[in-house]
């Protein structure tokens, strides 16, 4: 249930904790289930890029997609906010982490939101 502002809280510490070398950042799916602004995610998404480049690691930015009822205005600006912040800073972009899981509610928990650990490999692979 965690936001890119939650992310953001943490990301200092994890950095400094883990020192990793890549970093997949796979936040903003519950900001716009929220219907969170998404200047605020944009801006916490890059601010998360530039921290993890400060600290020397290599970032990938992996996107989500909203259910049509949220409106094509919104989701349409949603799945972009993932594209405009990676090509802001030139990383790579996995643009939707559930493609392929989508069709298969066999792959989802009860909630059809999560993924089960029979849809974790085609995740990886999109990844």
């Amino acid at each position: 249930g965690d936001t890119t502002r939650g992310g953001l809280a943490r990301i200092d510490r994890e950095l400094r904790q883990h020192q990793p070398t890549i970093v997949i950042v796979e936040l903003g799916g519950n900001d716009g289930l929220r219907g969170l602004s998404l200047n605020d995610m944009r801006d916490n998404l890059s601010t998360i890029i530039e921290k993890c480049q400060t600290a020397g690691a290599h970032v990938v930015l992996v996107g989500m997609q909203l259910p049509p009822n949220y409106g094509p205005a919104y989701t349409a600006l949603f799945s972009d906010t993932f594209k405009d912040v990676a090509n802001r800073y030139g990383i790579p972009l996995v643009p939707f982490l559930l493609d392929g899981l989508e069709n298969d509610f066999t792959l989802f928990q009860r909630d059809g939101i999560h993924p089960t650990a029979q849809g974790q490999p085609l995740i990886l692979e999109n990844v």
